[in-house]
Formats: structure tokens, C-alpha cells, sequence
């Protein structure tokens, strides 16, 4: 009797194992579309802090080559009514609509191909958590600009070969305890440079 009581009890046990639920598993696709959603989010905070970039005009220098003669603009011509009355101007021709501008060229993905030199940028990440970076491409020489987004982990690293040109860059630090947005500005014009994101403040410069 006292060899059977054990024996119930442990088989009561296993039961109760054998019928508790599975620990929930992860849903691959709702991880991605919430990445998805903060990069996007990144992109419209980086492009609000983003500051204005000063253009200095050049001093248009004298041409040598003398100044086209002017167009001689052809005159409506004149008609007389059948009883010989004042004459009357045709009618003028109606010109061509004016296009409207296109919409932001730069406010898009950087270009998979660019014409310009190319740089290889090795992005750190120096803070406890997790990194949604915006990286943003002032228009350069070659017309290229645009955006490129990163995601990195904890004190992770990331590689991206882009234009070399001068970038805003803007990210989300999700830590542990707490959220916060860095930001910051600079220009590579090397073949390899050097991004390092804090929980506040991101560094560019070229190696």
C-alpha cells in the first residue's frame, strides 16, 4: 500500500506536465511588420529634424560669346470684311501648358546603382539597446540622395557601402528601461568612414 500511493502520485504529476499548454512562440511576421513600422516612423522624424542646408550661389562669371539676336515674333495677320470695313486681328494661338514641378526626387530610397564614388561605412552602435538608424543623403555633385535605414542590436555593428557625400543621420535606443532619439550630421568623402551612434548624439566622419 505504501508503494502504491508514490506511484499515484507521480503518475497525477506527469499527467498534469503532459496536458499544461506550450509557451507561445513568436509570430516571425508581426516581428518584421513592427520593424517595418518603426523604420518608417525613424524616416519621418529625421527628415522633421533634419536642418536646412546652407547653398552658397557662385558669382556668375561674364560670358565670352555674344548674346543670341532676338526672335522676331511673327504679327496676327490682318482681314478685311466683305465691305471693305476696318480690319480685324486673327485670333492669337493659344501656347503650351506650363508642367508643374515633379514631386521630391530626394524624399525616396537611395539609388541601388549611384554614379558617384562609393564609401564603406562601419556603423556602431554604443548604447544598451536596440537601433532603428535613418541615414539621409544631401544631394550631391552627381544628383544622388536619399535615404537608407539600418536596425542593430546592443552594442552591435552594421556595414553599408552608399554615396559619399554629407548625411543627416537620425535613430530610435530602445533600452531596456527606457526610449530615446539621437541625431546628428557629417560628411565622408573617403572611401571608408566611421559611424558611432549614442544614446543622444550620433558621430560622422571618414576614416
Amino acid at each position: 500500500m505504501k508503494t502504491i500511493v508514490p506511484m499515484i502520485a507521480a503518475a497525477l504529476l506527469l499527467g498534469s506536465a503532459a496536458c499544461a499548454p506550450a509557451p507561445p512562440t513568436a509570430d516571425p511576421a508581426q516581428i518584421q511588420a513592427s520593424a517595418v513600422a518603426a523604420a518608417s516612423t525613424m524616416v519621418a522624424l529625421t527628415q522633421q529634424a533634419m536642418p536646412t542646408p546652407t547653398l552658397e550661389l557662385p558669382t556668375p562669371l561674364p560670358s565670352p560669346t555674344p548674346l543670341p539676336s532676338p526672335t522676331l515674333v511673327e504679327l496676327p495677320t490682318l482681314s478685311f470684311g466683305a465691305t471693305g470695313g476696318a480690319p480685324v486681328l486673327g485670333a492669337p494661338t493659344v501656347g503650351a501648358s506650363v508642367p508643374t514641378s515633379s514631386a521630391d526626387a530626394c524624399n525616396a530610397p537611395l539609388p541601388p546603382a549611384p554614379d558617384g564614388p562609393l564609401t564603406t561605412i562601419r556603423i556602431s552602435n554604443q548604447t544598451n539597446g536596440e537601433v532603428v538608424l535613418s541615414l539621409y543623403l544631401y544631394k550631391t555633385l552627381f544628383g544622388e540622395c536619399g535615404y537608407r535605414g539600418v536596425n542593430m542590436s546592443a552594442h552591435g555593428s552594421a556595414t553599408v557601402v552608399v554615396p559619399q557625400g554629407c548625411y543627416f543621420a537620425g535613430a530610435f535606443v530602445t533600452e531596456p528601461k527606457k526610449q530615446t532619439k539621437a541625431f546628428g550630421n557629417g560628411c565622408i568623402s573617403a572611401e571608408k568612414g566611421t559611424i558611432t551612434v549614442g544614446p543622444e548624439v550620433i558621430s560622422i566622419a571618414s576614416n
